[in-house]
């Protein structure tokens, strides 16, 4: 096993260079790419290979003092940054703890989280009604104030990256999934669409008002070590679109092009991360929109190995190793399945592996490490 690694060596701006295809392959290996990886899984990794003491939120949380609370994101951001590095990655996934948070207030079911790693609850979103419904509950909602924000921790995390990594930033869910899933409900927004549109686009305006203004707060600082904006926000489902594709022209996909812009007018990347079928909506994502890179890919969707055959000259796939066959396979056909992924996409032109989604909790910490050394010998092999 070639994981963790002994000397990583990072290097942010090939990794940037290959997001934003101006190169077709990196010199040494492929990059690793991923949204997150879920606590639990970081923990065992920690734990069991790397030989780090786990730093578990619940420190920063009952955290009294503004001084202690800081103190705790820093030192669990040194960790997490430290996980990152000794596993391979040339960036980390950057989201804002504490002070610099977006906070959209929402309601959403529990259940018992059954993963070996257990969360103890994993909560899903309420389809029904959720925030709004009126104008009432518009003018009363708890809408996040970005004048108050404070990027402290922005500030303070170029200083804890090794020498030749960079991080790409998120402060919450996306210009669909907030709207959808925490503030109107699925169920919910289906009715407004007809009975309340005005009320609908406001929802909207006011949710992409509020994450740009993050944005541009962010940017104000002139970090060091920023490569990018790695936006979530789940648009289909295994069919189709959420929503439909005009629908999503008019509320939801100027939004994602002012970041897009926002990005490259400040010498930055612009990568999304959706689920779900986007084809609908591929080339408004493409050539409206301005997307680098698109992330987060379904076996019985599209797999990344034929959307590399689509689009992969014309934006950067990433990921892609289907999630149930990461946390289900046995290593020899895993093996042969990455390996065969990689042979496949960076035969057409720029790629970084990972999974198709996360390394949730539910997948074998061995199954995730067994795809990035697969990568690391198919580079040793191929580059």
């Amino acid at each position: 096993m070639r994981v963790p690694l002994e000397e990583p060596n990072p290097n942010c701006e090939e990794f940037k260079e290959l997001l934003l295809g101006e190169r077709k392959s990196v010199s040494s290996r492929i990059p690793f790419i991923e949204l997150f990886m879920d606590g639990e899984i970081m923990q065992e990794v920690a734990t069991k290979y790397l030989g780090l003491d786990w730093i578990p939120t619940a420190d920063i949380d009952e955290a009294r003092s503004k001084e202690k609370k800081r103190k705790e994101v820093l030192r669990r951001l040194e960790f997490s940054i430290e996980c990152w590095y000794r596993l391979g990655y040339d960036y980390m996934w950057l989201r804002p703890m504490a002070d610099a948070r977006v906070v959209f207030p929402t309601r959403h079911r529990t259940a018992a989280d059954t993963a070996e790693l257990s969360k103890g609850e994993r909560s899903w979103t309420e389809e029904g009604t959720a925030m709004i419904t009126s104008w009432e509950d518009f003018e009363n909602y708890d809408w996040p104030n970005t004048e108050e924000l404070d990027y402290w921790m922005f500030e303070e995390a170029p200083h804890l990256f090794p020498e030749g990594m960079g991080y790409l930033v998120c402060p919450s869910s996306g210009f669909l999934e907030i709207p959808l899933n925490r503030i109107l409900g699925y169920e919910n927004l289906a009715r407004l669409m007809y009975k309340k549109p005005d009320l609908v686009e406001a929802v909207f305006k006011k949710v992409g008002e509020t994450l740009y203004a993050w944005y541009q707060g962010l940017l104000e600082r002139e970090l060091d070590g920023l490569l990018g904006f790695f936006q979530g926000d789940d648009m289909g489902f295994k069919k189709q679109t959420l929503v439909s594709p005009d629908f999503l022209r008019k509320h939801v996909l100027p939004w994602h092009k002012r970041l897009a812009e926002l990005a490259h007018d400040n010498d930055l990347v612009y990568v999304l991360h959706s689920c779900g079928n986007l084809e609908e909506i591929m080339e408004d994502l493409i050539e409206d929109v301005g997307i680098d890179a698109k992330h987060s890919f379904e076996d019985a969707i599209i797999p990344v190995t034929e959307f590399s055959d689509k689009y992969g000259d014309r934006i950067t796939p990433l990921g892609g190793v289907d999630m149930d066959k990461l946390a289900r396979m046995e290593e020899g056909r895993l093996r042969r399945y990455v390996s065969g992924i990689l042979d496949h996409c960076v035969g057409n032109g720029p790629y970084a592996l990972g999974s198709g989604n996360s390394v949730a909790n539910y997948v074998p910490v061995e199954n995730y490490l067994i795809m990035l050394d697969e990568g690391l010998k198919w580079s040793e092999e191929n580059l």
